[in-house]
């Protein structure tokens, strides 16, 4: 099987395969390789250019390519029932699904923050947030409102410290 590149482009080089038994050498090699040298590895290993993450992202991915060409990756039915679990949640919104549920207050939860000397009072629902009588999507156009500047909401309300402890 040939693969078809757009003319004046390189085709992309086929992913080698890793045999089991050197998988531990290369997850040891792993934990001195400098940022120049990971990000070749990630091209060697995925074919595309590296993402602009750390170090530790970008270790922590390339562990898990190298143990994946090694002992395979999910099965193709694997996959499918997970797309299809995520679709019922969220029916193929990339932004709800990118929201992780444990972060956002139970329904019915009534948020009080104090700013420049006035109380303010949020109402979390079901899928949005009652302000002063108007729905916001977010906590974070809320605190926009408030305030007139970009705010994490999270940080805002005092759900989430600025170093991202809950």
């Amino acid at each position: 099987m040939t693969r078809k590149t757009k003319a004046g482009t390189q085709p992309t080089p086929p992913i080698p395969s890793i045999p089991p038994t050197d998988v531990l050498g290369r997850l040891a090699a792993l934990t001195t390789m400098t940022t120049p040298d990971l990000r070749q590895q990630w091209r060697d290993l995925f074919g595309t250019e590296p993402p602009p993450y750390n170090q530790k992202f970008l270790r922590n991915r390339l562990a898990y390519r190298v143990q994946e060409l090694a002992y395979g990756g999910l099965k193709p039915s694997t996959i499918a029932r997970l797309e299809a679990l995520g679709e019922q949640l969220d029916g193929g919104n990339l932004t709800i699904r990118r929201i992780r549920a444990d972060r956002k207050p139970i329904a019915g939860t009534t948020l009080v923050r104090e700013y420049q000397g006035v109380e303010h009072r949020v109402t979390v629902r079901a899928d949005d947030y009652e302000y002063q009588g108007r729905m916001y999507r977010s906590l974070s156009a809320i605190a926009r409102a408030i305030t007139g500047t970009r705010w994490n909401g999270l940080v805002f309300f005092g759900l989430k410290s600025r170093q991202g402890a809950a």
